[in-house]
């Protein structure tokens, strides 16, 4: 990953006059969409009983064409909304609002609360156990099972993020297996964007596999118990309160088909592009422009009956014009970096390589020494991912000490780690094959090696060598505190299942144990936390309060319900359903949960139907929300997979369709 500029990067810095000009089919898009809102947003106040709800429905209707149409960007409107909402007192008096929709004092609630501050620490927990290296081995096995093409990872991923989702809140799910696709993400080339969303649908649908998988239906037995008492006072007979697993049918129902749906239909629904922190450039394509080298990394096996079996190692790769940048002669003797690869190593039967090479050498060199080549890298998985391995740059400064000598006089690879693979002098480049490695050294020679990115960084600090590679991982493995990581993970899953402490509380401990026990730097602990997530559910919160709190909720299900009229059974569940699927889109699912469980068991009570299902409609329906971004989850993965809201609108509007068809069969299936 050099420093130095790519052509596509040269390209795209350009000015582009087409670029510069507005897009008026966009903007004319925007107005149209903004006086379409606004008109909706003056019908409401002449249908709405008081102000106060005529003017919530505005600022719902504001949020929303702020997301849909990307005004701004999510977090800037979702804080902007909340802005909107503190100041309205200034105004409210003026247009017969004489009360705020939310007291200053509960504004800024969103940053404490305690969804947010779960996410916070999750990302902490998360961030701790990648530093172990663990994410990475768990990545490691979803690869050899699951291999590397999308349609077998993301059944994969999705499915134990599900289950691990039943017994934990699924934005920790979620954010747990962040660095997880991450790691698959760069070893198999995979886009992020294209892995995150279905593993963040599914840590959503998880959540209904179990009455703990999410905080509605947690909280569903609580209010069945509540609604119980003036059941029992009324002389009605009462509900009972459902078992552990008594939603796992559904559950499993609507995970499998979340998977499905990804697996089927995910080519054209999930978008293709970068998210935070991937690269945006073609290191090879570079390396490849500028100086010719058209390498590549494969991984080979020497057979029984080859004939390199007690060749020298350098002779063969002049030879042959490959570079041997790692090996492993036993289960216990893996050779990779300093101290590692000599020229003088003999091969071995069972022998197995990291070669680099075009692929007109690979296949001239499989062919004449009968090597087995792999499809992908099984043994050199970990030591050669791009997170850890690559291509660099390196100067030889005047001063070096290395001047005069050649890559063979100093042992280059087994001395520095660095696997020489061409020389550029002069604007003239050689590569293997051309005598590098006896080429004696100049001032300003341009060394491109293959090499650890630990040994880079080791050697930006050896005055032997001018490191021009600047942007590679720089990444700090800490493996030796895995035992911490796992410890203090295990302790905050057993405080949230075992427990009363709060989910934010809980997870904290495992988080300063994380610090504490220096797994974690606390400055990582702080570049951890996703503050774009952070900011866009905080400031959404005082929206979902005021939402409540001036009766707007119950006033849009009544009058929805009011609609239907004398409809069958069904339909009413439907209806709640997709009650309970709007108000989970603008308001907290817990707050959803709240303000529709007491409405679902007065009209089942009303038409003869079963109040305690149409109670758990609500419970399951509170979690279908996909469609927007607004979801703890989704707004977790949107800046790292680089999604837009319509990213969110094409694919979760599907989601949203299915996950309400088969919730539906499903609870009058079990129930």
């Amino acid at each position: 990953m050099s420093s130095s500029p790519s052509p596509q990067s040269l390209a795209s810095s350009a000015v582009n006059p087409a670029a510069a000009i507005p897009d008026r089919s966009a903007l004319t898009k925007k107005l149209v969409a903004a006086a379409l809102f606004a008109g909706v947003a003056l019908y409401a106040a002449t249908v709405t009983p008081t102000p106060q709800i005529a003017w919530v429905i505005g600022f719902l209707l504001l949020t929303v064409y702020l997301f849909a149409f990307e005004v701004v960007p999510v977090d800037v409107a979702a804080v902007t909304v909340m802005v909107l909402l503190g100041a309205f007192p200034l105004i409210g008096p003026l247009v017969g609002v004489p009360e705020p929709f939310v007291n200053s004092s509960a504004l800024f609630s969103g940053f404490s609360s305690n969804a947010v501050v779960s996410i916070m620490a999750v990302m902490v927990i998360g961030a701790g156990l990648d530093k172990t290296g663990l994410m990475s081995k768990v990545a490691s096995f979803i690869m050899r099972v699951g291999g590397t093409t999308e349609g077998r990872i993301i059944p994969l991923v999705s499915s134990t993020v599900g289950i691990i989702s039943s017994f934990m809140q699924n934005v920790g799910a979620a954010a747990l297996f962040l660095p997880v696709v991450s790691r698959i993400s760069a070893r198999t080339g995979l886009p992020m964007s294209r892995l995150l969303m279905p593993m963040g649908f599914c840590a959503i649908l998880g959540g209904t596999i179990t009455m703990v998988g999410s905080s509605p239906l947690i909280l569903l037995n609580d209010l069945i118990r509540n609604s119980n008492a003036k059941l029992a006072a009324d002389g009605l007979p009462t509900m009972e309160t459902f078992s552990l697993f008594a939603v796992t049918p559904i559950g499993i129902a609507l995970v499998t088909t979340g998977i499905l749906y990804f697996v089927l239909a995910g080519r054209f629904v999930l978008p293709t592009r970068q998210g935070e922190g991937q690269e945006g450039t073609n290191t090879m394509e570079y390396f490849r422009s500028v100086y010719g080298v058209e390498y590549t990394l494969w991984e080979v096996e020497v057979s029984s009956n080859s004939p390199l079996i007690g060749q020298p190692l350098d002779q063969v790769e002049s030879q042959a014009r490959v570079r041997v940048v790692a090996m492993q002669r036993s289960s216990d003797d893996l050779r990779v970096g300093p101290g590692g690869v000599a020229r003088d190593l003999p091969f071995e039967a069972g022998t197995v390589i990291g070669l680099m090479g075009s692929e007109q050498a690979l296949t001239a060199f499989a062919e004449q020494y009968g090597v087995k080549v792999r499809a992908d890298l099984e043994t050199f998985a970990e030591v050669l991912v791009a997170t850890k391995a690559g291509i660099a740059e390196l100067v030889i400064p005047p001063g070096s000490s290395l001047l005069g000598k050649s890559a063979r006089d100093v042992w280059m690879r087994k001395t520095y780690g660095l696997s020489l693979l061409a020389i550029n002098r002069a604007g003239s480049t050689l590569r293997e094959g051309d005598g590098i490695r006896d080429l004696a050294l100049q001032a300003g020679d341009t060394l491109v090696c293959h090499t650890t990115w630990d040994t880079l960084a080791r050697l930006e600090r050896d005055r032997d060598f001018v490191v021009v590679t600047s942007e590679y991982p720089h990444e700090e493995l800490r493996p030796q505190k895995v035992n911490f990581a796992l410890g203090f993970f295990a302790l905050a899953l057993a405080l949230i299942l075992f427990s009363d402490l709060r989910l934010s509380v809980s997870l904290f401990v495992g988080a300063i144990g994380m610090i504490l026990s220096g797994v974690l730097k606390v400055e990582e602990a702080y570049r951890a936390i996703s503050w774009k997530s952070v900011f866009l559910l905080a400031s959404l919160i005082p929206l979902g309060m005021a939402v409540e709190n001036t009766g707007t909720a119950a006033w849009i299900a009544n009058q929805t319900l009011a609609i239907l009229g004398d409809v069958p059974i069904w339909v009413l569940q439907a209806a709640i359903a997709v009650l309970a699927t709007f108000f989970t889109l603008v308001m907290s699912n817990v707050g959803a949960t709240v303000l529709l469980v007491p409405l679902a068991v007065n009209i089942a009570l009303k038409t003869g139907a079963d109040p305690a299902v149409f109670a758990l409609t609500v419970a399951i329906a509170t979690s279908n929300s996909f469609f927007l971004p607004t979801h703890q989850v989704n707004a977790l993965l949107m800046g790292p997979g680089g999604y837009s809201v319509p990213d969110y609108m094409r694919a979760g509007g599907v989601m949203t369709l299915l996950f309400l068809v088969v919730s539906l069969v499903m609870l009058n299936v079990v129930f």
